[in-house]
């Protein structure tokens, strides 16, 4: 007889933590008995969503569901990149994306490659599918596409994730680099290109693809530069056999009214989108300022925020970490060397970046201190 005083988990299941890919602020906050004065470390807009955002998502009607195909999201992506909206697809922001993603390409055993200290949420779901990771280290602080492509050869790799613009150093390749780069894909490999970032790069870091080409697959999202995060909106664009594969496993009611009609108001709203775009660049300029009075240097960014590097290890930039949060900012750090010899600083509002200000000679010190 069946013992059930435990829960009849797959295998694959049972031998998986019981865990997630980032302990969030509010837990953090949970643990200080304290909220942080400045949230500086999820890499959310503190400026918010368009005005028009924000009524249009308060007009939504709640009790309805939201649309499961959702059409006019869709169409007005379409627009808005010049391409079919049958190559888009809509979903819970780009982690609900991956995880539907790696659900249809990946099974028990098959090898998928990524970059040692990129996006955890992707290792997360490769992990949760049972796929073998196979990482190559960043070169001079960029995610290599030479290196991704070469190991996805020798493993035959269904997927390869990279990140342009990187997280979490913010470093990025220029679209026609990457554009030669995809000839080295090898056949049978899909790129994963997290293009999360994209709205706060140079003009001509988004490489020039045809969306139905096969080999390559582009999340993007509002969580970031269109100030969105909790809305949960994100899309995909790529080749539509692939594009109409979500529809076998995607949660089709996952996608809130409000969600949509936000999204798609923030979409219009190009002049609130420029502002934020403006308020990012002024904020970078900031962080590297405060950076370098305390003496340290800063990555070229383009993204919304600014890998500062600490001048030593992964244990020193831990300790300045420590320290700031200790002081009431939350930042974050990369997890693997040598990208952990720096930390993580989101960009916020002059009041936010005045406090990290005054708090990182301080956490500097105490880091020193040991």
């Amino acid at each position: 007889m069946t013992d059930m005083t435990e829960p009849r988990l797959t295998p694959l299941a049972a031998s998986l933590p019981s865990t997630v890919p980032f302990v969030g602020p509010e837990a953090q906050e949970r643990s200080r008995r304290a909220p942080f004065e400045a949230r500086l470390g999820a890499n959310e807009s503190v400026f918010g969503p368009s005005p028009r955002a924000i009524a249009a998502m308060a007009d939504s009607n709640q009790w309805a569901y939201g649309d499961p195909e959702n059409h006019a999201l869709r169409a007005a992506l379409g627009e808005y990149h010049r391409v079919d909206p049958a190559n888009i697809m809509v979903g819970e922001g780009i982690d609900g994306l991956l995880g539907y993603l790696v659900r249809l390409f990946v099974g028990p055993g098959d090898a998928v490659v990524t970059s040692l200290g990129a996006y955890p949420t992707f290792n997360y779901h490769v992990a949760g599918f049972g796929g073998i990771l196979h990482a190559v280290p960043y070169i001079d602080d960029h995610e290599d596409p030479a290196s991704l492509f070469s190991k996805a050869a020798d493993v035959d790799a269904k997927l390869v994730y990279l990140a342009n613009p990187d997280n979490p150093m913010g470093t990025w390749h220029d679209g026609a680099t990457l554009r030669r780069a995809l000839d080295d894909l090898p056949k049978g490999s899909l790129l994963v290109l997290d293009e999360a970032y994209i709205d706060c790069a140079p003009n001509g870091t988004a490489p020039d693809i045809d969306p139905n080409d096969p080999r390559v697959i582009r999340m993007r999202t509002f969580s970031k530069a269109y100030g969105m995060a909790g809305a949960r909106v994100g899309y995909a664009i790529g080749p539509v056999p692939v594009i109409d594969a979500f529809n076998k496993v995607r949660n089709h009611f996952g996608m809130n009214r409000s969600a949509q009609a936000g999204a798609q108001a923030a979409l219009a709203d190009t002049s609130y989108h420029a502002a934020v775009l403006g308020k990012i660049d002024q904020a970078r300029r900031r962080i590297a300022a405060i950076a370098a009075k305390n003496g340290l240097t800063t990555l070229p960014s383009a993204t919304n925020f600014v890998a500062i590097d600490c001048g030593s290890d992964g244990v020193f930039a831990k300790a300045v970490l420590d320290g700031l949060i200790a002081r009431g900012i939350f930042v974050r750090m990369p997890f693997a060397a040598p990208q952990n010899r720096c930390i993580r600083v989101s960009c916020g509002t002059s009041d936010d970046l005045d406090l990290f200000a005054a708090a990182l000679p301080e956490a500097l010190e105490y880091a020193r201190r040991g």
